[in-house]
């Protein structure tokens, strides 16, 4: 299965390497996954406006996309821009976010999540609400800086003070491209990049369709 990502911000070389890195790691046998960037966008999601400017910048590049080559599209993004609506697209949008949710929603587990900032937050929190899914307590906010992303110290260090005391079983990382240190105990910090890969992974192999 050969999946095109774009990422929801305009990023630099360096950082679009680390993510191609990350998924590169992460794809299960049969998965391969191509990270491309947006040249014009937000530099950050910050905002509402961000948001609906990432996803418009997403959809005009995967417009472009020539559908033959991919077989399906996959927004470096749990918000999930493009998975919802009819955007005339001629592959299968996937949402990291609806995959990772939906991994923990089938066993019956308690979900929290937590995201970067405040509208991200609240994104989420409409996101997860639009597709059934529900939460223990609205996303928690981790306040930190969109640089943070690549910094995994200061990523865990902050996840580690807010999801202490979360009553759950599953916590939502909202975010595709930060590393998840691997926990032995609940609530367990879940990697949606890595749940997404491995359920499309499942996919591929039932319908035939492997990269």
């Amino acid at each position: 299965m050969r999946l095109l990502a774009i990422t929801p911000i305009v990023v630099d070389e360096a950082e679009l390497a680390r993510r191609q890195a990350r998924y590169d790691e992460l794809a299960p046998d049969g998965v391969r996954v191509v990270l491309e960037r947006l040249e014009e966008g937000p530099r950050a999601l910050e905002t509402e406006a961000d948001m609906r400017a990432s996803e418009e910048a997403l959809l005009a590049r995967y417009r472009q996309a020539d559908p033959a080559e991919w077989d399906g599209f996959l927004p470096d993004c749990v918000l999930d821009p493009l998975v919802d609506g009819d955007h005339g697209l001629q592959r299968p949008v996937f949402g990291i976010g609806r995959l990772a949710a939906g991994f923990v929603a089938a066993q019956g587990g308690r979900l929290g999540a937590v995201a970067r900032n405040a509208a991200i937050a609240a994104e989420l929190d409409r996101r997860l609400a639009s597709y059934g899914v529900a939460t223990v307590a609205p996303t928690a906010v981790l306040d930190l800086a969109v640089e943070d992303i690549s910094d995994d110290a200061v990523w865990a260090a902050a996840v580690a003070r807010t999801v202490d005391g979360l009553d759950c079983d599953f916590v939502l990382n909202a975010c595709s491209a930060v590393e998840v240190e691997e926990q032995r105990s609940a609530p367990y910090l879940l990697d949606p990049t890595a749940a997404a890969l491995a359920l499309l992974a499942h996919r591929g192999a039932v319908t035939g369709v492997r990269a």
